[in-house]
């Protein structure tokens, strides 16, 4: 199994050789990096409002109905915007159980599937989350808190989320059918 943490530190994710395909992954990177940023900002701002939340409940009985929506939206933010990120570096975990035992060739046609098929999904999943945004814009809709912060707040960071995965995605995808030295030499494909 791989996970994020024992893979070598590099300066950033590789360019890929495709011109295109290069753009838009310097593109990504730098979007990225925005919402890595702002998501450490959003994090640390989590932690302060739960921190004010049990002190002001706690020690001065001060009801804080806001502050539930508040640290929920601002953590759905950090988990889509940050998966992008994540995946650049493909520091998501993947089990290498297979890459091990399997011919270099056929292992490379295997990352290429579980690619496709990941973005397809992840494609899926940004059209749907859009759909979710676009119905609770237009409906008004809002949490069932007293608080009532609209929904379209967590939804549209969710969309925007998945569809930055699922272009970064694509852009590993195009790398990898492009790219000269994977193309030639399939022991450099790296599992995801």
């Amino acid at each position: 199994m791989s996970h994020g943490f024992d893979a070598k530190p590099t300066a950033g994710p590789a360019i890929p050789d495709n011109p295109v395909v290069a753009a838009l992954a310097r593109v990504l990177e730098r979007f990225n990096k925005l919402a890595l940023y702002v998501s450490m900002a959003a994090l640390m701002l989590t932690a302060l409002i739960m921190t004010y939340s049990v002190v002001a409940r706690y020690f001065f009985h001060v009801p804080t109905d806001w502050q539930d929506d508040a640290t929920v939206f601002m953590l759905v933010g950090v988990i889509f915007l940050c998966a992008a990120y994540a995946q650049s570096y493909r520091g998501h975990i993947g089990i290498e159980a297979l890459a091990s035992i399997l011919p270099a060739g056929v292992n490379a046609v295997r990352l290429l599937l579980v690619d496709v098929i990941s973005c397809l999904f992840c494609g899926f999943f940004s059209w749907k989350s859009w759909a979710l945004f676009h119905e609770a814009w237009s409906e008004g809709q809002t949490t069932s808190s007293t608080f009532a912060p609209p929904l379209w707040i967590p939804y549209s960071l969710m969309a925007l989320g998945m569809t930055v995965l699922t272009l970064q995605i694509l852009v590993q995808v195009l790398a990898r059918l492009t790219d000269r030295s994977t193309a030639a030499d399939p022991h450099t494909v790296s599992d995801s």
